[in-house]
């Protein structure tokens, strides 16, 4: 027995198979035209991100180093707090839903490891909010404080 999609047809012969040599329709779109999904869940939205790391004690003055390079590289790094076995980082991350601003989160790390020189720390805590819940909280003191220096700074 072969699986197949709900909505589609097997291709060997199924009763919405195309015969040899005959051709799919296609449908064009005109420039310039979206998609209509009756909301506006596929458009992106700002989620602002806190990606925290740990691991083994590393040379204080690398770790400054290389959270500099991940910002040079990244500009849209809003701010890294370190010191010389944890890290914390900050930014806002455009993506269509929380799932897709955690994926990029969660490989943010590891990717820019060798090119920023990055310690070879873990991952231990993420936190991803859509922009109205940040501005609740600043609006209620939790939170930085609107006044955190953009940057590279210690604890």
């Amino acid at each position: 027995m072969r699986r197949v999609r709900p909505g589609t047809t097997t291709s060997r012969g199924g009763a919405g198979s195309r015969t040899a040599g005959e051709e799919r329709a296609l449908t064009s779109v005109a420039a310039g035209d979206r998609f209509q999904s009756g909301g506006s869940r596929d458009l992106p939205r700002l989620w602002h991100v806190t990606l925290s790391v740990s691991g083994s004690r590393a040379p204080i003055a690398e770790v400054r180093r290389a959270l500099k390079q991940l910002a040079h590289d990244h500009p849209f790094l809003l701010t890294s707090r370190y010191a010389d076995d944890h890290a914390e980082i900050r930014y806002w991350e455009e993506a269509r839903d929380l799932h897709d601003a955690a994926a990029v989160a969660l490989r943010l790390w590891g990717e820019h490891r060798q090119t920023a020189g990055l310690p070879p720390w873990e991952i231990v805590g993420l936190e991803v909010i859509d922009r109205a819940t940040y501005h609740q909280r600043i609006a209620a003191g939790y939170g930085p404080a609107p006044a955190t220096p953009v940057g590279v700074h210690p604890f």
